[in-house]
């Protein structure tokens, strides 16, 4: 965890020395506090979950550090200052979002509680998946998925992951007998009836009713894909996953030929480089700018390319950090998700095995579809890239994450100890 606060603070002083060449330490003493919150999670751990995951908190601490390194670098080249700057807002949000960690460390003593409240939270998420299509809540965005309280404005689908995931898990421990033990045979899988289709299709229309109601592509896609992947996990049975692609291409297929905006979207995919999206073209020639080891923290122009704070923060960083940057990034993200996977294996009730896996795939796909898309390698769908985008929402979201983590990890780890004792 030392090691993650030094090397966060370490890009904080790169990025001065290469855009001003000097250290001002008035930024640094800032970002100091959150050392603080960092380390009161560590000893809250160390109290209250002795056996959580030693992994996840420094990964997400050091994601989160070079998230507002990069964001404050493009600050300084804009010449932001106060709270017109996204790195003091990402900063004020960032210790926020520790200290909601933090609170459901110490709250949530037990887990499996959550059980208990399945279909309020699944209510809960198809609520907060509504607010954005509620009169007078909604922004006048690209895309309806902002809510504006006067004050601030939140993503409420970020929120509304973490409830569905809860939902899930929830649901296919009560019905994974059906959805497994009955079906037919056919090409060595075995195939559900029907009448166990019904939650899968469910899904795929609300999946394609957030794209089409609240032009969102990304959020339609990631919610049916945790469903797909933590309904593998409960049946184990391939027949889902093959239905689920399906399903899947033939939503993109039909929203990109009745929508014009997933249709601009896929259009911007195929076409080359000279009559494509000028943002997804400069994102690629910065990524190509920073080569194997990259020009430097301060050093590029990261800037040039819009949003270069949000959705093509990795861009940002491959262009100043280099192809080597890039992938040491895109391991943190690896190592956290394989932990997330290995607490879901460990587990020994199936609520806290699909849970962990769902909330683990969950982070997976979101990376996959960020970095897929500023990479061209799928269609760009707007979402943020866990833990580095600016954005509140999504920084206390995935937050929420490692705490859900943290818990069920603490209670895998701790049982066959007291077993023991």
């Amino acid at each position: 965890l030392l090691f993650a606060l030094v090397l966060s603070l370490g890009a904080l002083a790169l990025v001065q020395l290469g855009v001003m060449g000097e250290i001002a330490p008035a930024y640094l003493i800032a970002f100091g506090g959150l050392f603080t919150t960092v380390i009161a999670v560590h000893i809250a751990l160390r109290v209250w979950a002795r056996d959580a995951d030693p992994f996840v908190v420094p990964i997400a601490t050091l994601l989160t550090g070079l998230g507002i390194a990069m964001i404050y670098r493009i600050d300084l080249a804009d010449g932001a200052e106060g709270w017109d700057a996204a790195s003091v807002r990402q900063l004020a949000w960032a210790g926020i979002a520790i200290l909601g960690c933090l609170a459901v460390v110490i709250v949530l003593r037990n887990y499996r509680v959550l059980f208990r409240y399945t279909y309020i939270f699944g209510f809960a998420g198809i609520a907060l998946l509504l607010l954005p299509i509620v009169p007078g809540l909604g922004t006048d965005a690209n895309a309806d998925v902002w809510v504006s309280l006067g004050i601030f404005s939140f993503q409420p689908g970020e929120l509304a992951k973490i409830s569905l995931a809860i939902f899930f898990a929830g649901y296919l421990v009560r019905t994974r007998e059906s959805l497994s033990s009955v079906g037919t045979r056919f090409l060595g899988m075995t195939w559900p009836r029907a009448r166990e289709l019904g939650p899968l299709l469910v899904l795929w229309l609300i999946s394609l009713g957030i794209i089409v109601l609240q032009r969102d592509l990304g959020t339609g896609l990631l919610l049916f894909g945790m469903f797909v992947a933590m309904l593998y996990v409960a049946t184990g049975k391939t027949s889902w996953v093959v239905i689920g692609l399906v399903l899947a291409a033939a939503g993109a297929f039909f929203a990109s030929r009745v929508l014009s905006y997933v249709g601009g979207r896929f259009d911007n995919w195929l076409i080359d480089a000279y009559g494509g999206s000028f943002q997804l073209v400069q994102g690629i020639y910065g990524l190509a700018h920073g080569g194997l080891i990259g020009t430097g923290l301060g050093q590029g122009r990261p800037y040039i390319t819009p949003l270069s704070q949000s959705d093509y923060i990795l861009p940002s960083l491959g262009e100043e950090l280099g192809l080597a940057g890039v992938f040491a990034i895109l391991l943190l993200y690896m190592v956290f998700v394989a932990r997330g996977i290995r607490i879901g294996v460990a587990g020994q009730d199936d609520f806290g095995k699909l849970l962990a896996t769902g909330l683990a795939f969950t982070i997976a796909l979101q990376v996959f579809i960020m970095v897929g898309g500023v990479t061209r390698v799928i269609p760009v769908t707007g979402l943020t890239t866990p833990f580095l985008a600016a954005g509140g929402s999504s920084l206390v979201a995935n937050w929420i994450i490692v705490a859900l983590l943290l818990r069920i990890s603490d209670a895998v780890r701790s049982r066959p100890r007291a077993v023991i004792g």
